[in-house]
Formats: structure tokens, sequence, C-alpha cells
């Protein structure tokens, strides 16, 4: 065997064990996603600003995306066809850059995100007495995380009539007063950094799969052109 054809067996078997663990960190990611959907489907009715329903929404599509771009890189690097290598690398360049420039935006712009959301949801509230899904989406978050209303329970007072929900105190209450001090955005915000943060050191070192793979597929395109042109 040559030289060039070693070079371009071990390229190829480390790339195939980088996509594999790429691959495995996308069903990693969309089973935390489905995972969370599930906890959350007494909320669905909400907005999708709500923070655990966004970051359900997020981890779906990125593990989805994730997985198919992972198994392209290892059907690319099996079949060592220059078409898929390619393709996979500008699929996986894209989905790097959307990420980083995802990640940016957040961090910059969190303040504004955070009010958006919160409006939204302020504005959803409006349907409570009306839509009875999304009554039981707002009692089951109340109840859930002991909170009231969006930023204050003082949200409530221009939807029921100067009034709280039943679901804003404790249960076993004729008519709820003063209802929980905590707002239930912040509260399922915290809730959710502090069951993610694992999923965020796993989110990592997924990234720096991807650099590599990046690295491996380009390294194994310009091996499998270099070999061509010698057999040529």
């Amino acid at each position: 065997m040559s030289a060039s054809r070693r070079c371009l067996c071990c390229v190829k078997y480390l790339m195939f064990v980088f996509n594999l663990i790429f691959w495995l960190g996308g069903c990693g990611l969309f089973g935390v996603g489905v995972w969370l959907s599930f906890t959350q489907s007494e909320f669905s009715s909400l907005p999708l600003s709500f923070p655990s329903l966004s970051a359900a929404n997020l981890l779906l599509v990125a593990g989805g995306v994730t997985m198919v771009t992972g198994f392209l890189g290892c059907l690319g690097a099996l079949k060592e066809q220059r078409c898929l290598l390619m393709t996979f690398f500008v699929i996986l360049l894209l989905l790097v850059l959307t990420e980083v420039t995802l990640t940016l935006v957040l961090h910059i712009f969190h303040n504004e995100l955070d009010t958006k959301a919160q409006d939204d949801l302020k504005e959803g509230m409006k349907n409570y007495l009306t839509d009875e899904g999304l009554k039981k989406s707002w009692d089951n978050v109340q109840k859930m995380f002991k909170c009231c209303g969006v930023t204050n329970k003082t949200d409530w007072y221009l939807v029921v009539n100067g009034t709280l929900p039943f679901s804003c105190c404790s249960g076993g209450m004729d008519q709820c007063v003063e209802g929980w001090i905590e707002p239930c955005y912040q509260k399922a915000r915290q809730w959710l950094l502090d069951n993610i943060l694992s999923v965020l050191v796993f989110g990592v070192c997924i990234g720096i799969v991807q650099i590599l793979a990046l690295i491996f597929s380009l390294l194994m395109y310009c091996q499998i052109l270099r070999a061509e042109k010698y057999l040529d």
C-alpha cells in the first residue's frame, strides 16, 4: 500500500469516528429536546417564547440537523466520494456559522429578547378567560413553579378584573388575594438554566467535534483528489 493510500485510510477512519460521535451527539440533543417537550406538554398552549418551550424546539431542530449532517459525514467517509464530502463540509460550515451567530445574538441581545418574550406572554394572557387550553396551561405553570404572572402578579389585574387566578395561590382557598410572589418568566428561566447546564457543556463538546470534523473532511477531500491525480 502506498504512503498516500495509507494516509487516506487513516484520515478516512478518523473522520468516520468523529462523525459517529457527532451523530450520537445529535441523537443526544434530539433526545433532550423530546424529553423537554414531554415535560412541558402541560404548557403547550403558551406562546413559544416561554423559556422551556423555545429551548425544547431549538434542541429538536439542532439535534435533527446534527444527526443528518453526521450521517452524511459517515457516508462520505466510507464511500470516499468527493461530492458527499464537499456537501458535508458546506452544510457543517453553515451549521457552525449559524451556531456562532445565534450564540452571539443571544448573548448581545438577551435583554431585548427577554422583553419581547415577556410582552408576547402578557399579550397571550388576555385570552385566559376565553381560551380553555391557554387557561389550563397558565394554571399548570403557576402551580408547578409556584409563581404568579409573567413579571409580576399585577399582570393578572387587567385580565381577571383586578383579582388573581386560583392557580396563583396554594390549594384550598376560596379566593386568591396575595398570590405567589415570584414571577413565572424568571422562575421558568431559572429552572431551565439549572437543568440545562450539562446540555450546554455537551454542546461545547459537540462544537469541538464539529471543528475537527471540518478539518478531517477537508483533509480527506484533498487526499482523495491527490490519489485520483496519482492514479491518472
